[in-house]
């Protein structure tokens, strides 16, 4: 028997595919996440080190707290 996956709808998330808005659903299963529109079926996957990756590059420190 398969456990059933946990869908979370991104608010305001249009698909890139069908440009319908609130139907992209996000899922997570073995570290992987994927987005799925549940209307067209369009998917995209990111892994987590893909995601870390990109916010790491792009991320802008302004101080450390240190207590």
């Amino acid at each position: 028997m398969s456990k059933a996956l946990k869908k979370r709808f991104i608010a305001g998330a249009v698909c890139p595919k069908c440009k319908a808005m609130d139907t992209m659903a996000l899922t997570k299963e073995n570290g992987v996440e994927k987005v799925t529109c549940v209307s067209c079926g369009e998917q995209m996957v990111q892994t987590e080190e893909q995601v870390e990756k990109v916010v790491r590059e792009n991320e802008q420190v302004i101080g450390v707290f240190k207590p």
